[in-house]
């Protein structure tokens, strides 16, 4: 059976750690999607395919009308898409802000989960896994709207695993506290960088997930903190 791997936000922080990770295992293909897309130590496998607003359904089918379903292929996703705001109570968020972040982080999941899902119907089985946010589950102050969309995402995890048994389709997300990024380094320059989560680290557990696909379905793994064994 052929495996064929998409990786939504290839180009971010994370996902440039997930895919440099992933491109190492053994997947026939793996689409890089990405509003702008890099090829970063090309493999032969990689398929680099730029994308517009994701909020926007025809942008979706655009991107998913790359792919073509097969019988003989099983499917695997993984989606860092999505964005951040945060730093204002909820009498000081704007609705512009609220609809912003539920277009980021709920609206553009459940499009990539819809036509993933028809792809799925088509073919022989497959798996997809979402990046959540601890705060979707653990509310923190002053993150009201990120956190509601983030929390939106779950429950639209956990749905839609429940529906994907009809289609032999298993349903995961990472729910991860604080990335190893540069970006966080730099906004948290005291902070005990090796208690963050690492995007490799993040790239094998996907991995682990998508070589289980068939049974681990339904789960909002939570990344709260690390320790060095080594």
């Amino acid at each position: 059976m052929k495996k064929e791997l998409l990786i939504f936000g290839s180009n971010g922080a994370l996902g440039k750690g997930v895919t440099k990770l992933l491109k190492t295992k053994d997947y026939d293909k793996i689409y890089h999607f990405d509003f702008h897309p890099e090829e970063d130590n090309p493999v032969p496998t990689s398929i680099y395919i730029e994308i517009e607003d994701l909020s926007i359904e025809e942008n979706v089918k655009k991107a998913f009308a790359n792919i073509e379903s097969a019988k003989d292929t099983a499917f695997f996703l993984f989606t860092t898409i999505g964005g951040f705001a945060g730093g204002k109570k909820v009498w000081d968020t704007d609705l512009a802000e609220w609809n912003k972040m539920m277009d980021m982080n709920l609206t553009t999941s459940f499009l990539i989960s819809k036509h993933f899902a028809l792809l799925i119907k088509d073919s022989h089985s497959g798996s997809i896994c979402f990046t959540a946010a601890y705060t979707g589950l653990f509310s923190e102050s002053a993150k009201a709207a990120y956190g509601a969309s983030k929390g939106a995402l779950i429950h639209l995890v956990n749905s839609l695993a429940e529906e994907g048994i009809e289609i032999n389709l298993s349903v995961n997300a990472i729910a991860p506290y604080i990335i190893d990024t540069p970006a966080n380094r730099d906004w948290m320059k005291d902070a005990d960088f090796n208690s963050w989560m690492r995007p490799a680290e993040i790239g094998e557990l996907i991995y682990s997930l998508f070589n289980n696909y068939n049974f681990v379905t339904g789960n909002i793994i939570t990344l709260r903190y690390r320790f060095s064994i080594i």
